[in-house]
């Protein structure tokens, strides 16, 4: 099967870039705004990174947009009943994500965070904390990642380390652009 197309033969929307860096008390999360379908660019402005529960976490996320805003939702609800607690709500939300039948078939990945944790959000069941406090998701990247790796002894401030990883993953990956929203956490 064509890795562009769904199991009912139907073109699927992909192609993202998003990665998350946390330095010190500051986090970031950035993301390109290019939605492709095939070699179509679709829109070039969707917005794949936002705010959470009153303003205190922040995620982004690769994958099909309607399974990604079902898992927000969800994360959403999740944080609620652990009285905003990421950790927590993000163990919890993958172990449903892993055993519920519905849930099991959403095609998305997340990065989010608060204040105090950088996570990977997998629909495998993992909740991984990156080495480093840098990590990325989507076709572009591993072009983010290895470039925010590269850059991160040169440069201390996470918006700029992010955005300039954003830079090179947008000249890298033909389905990741260079209109990045960004929000941090503080």
């Amino acid at each position: 099967m064509d890795g562009n197309r769904a199991s009912h033969g139907l073109e699927q929307w992909h192609g993202t870039t998003i990665i998350g860096v946390k330095i010190g008390e500051r986090t970031v999360i950035a993301g390109d705004g290019q939605v492709s379908m095939g070699n179509t660019v679709m829109k070039p402005n969707a917005r794949k990174v936002r705010r959470l529960h009153d303003g205190s976490v922040i995620g982004g996320f690769a994958g099909a947009t309607a399974d990604a805003f079902t898992l927000f939702e969800r994360l959403e609800k999740k944080l609620e009943a652990h009285r905003g607690q990421l950790m927590r709500a993000a163990v919890e939300l993958a172990k449903d994500w892993r055993t519920d039948k519905y849930l099991r078939n959403l095609e998305a990945l997340m990065i989010v965070a608060d204040k105090d944790v950088l996570l990977i959000l997998t629909g495998n069941g993992d909740v991984l904390e990156p080495e480093g406090g840098i990590a990325a998701i989507g076709s572009g990247g591993n072009y983010a990642l290895s470039a925010a790796r590269a850059l991160v002894e040169y440069e201390t401030d996470p918006e700029k380390l992010a955005r300039r990883a954003m830079r090179v993953a947008s000249e890298v990956c033909v389905f990741t652009n260079d209109r990045v929203t960004l929000e941090e956490i503080s």
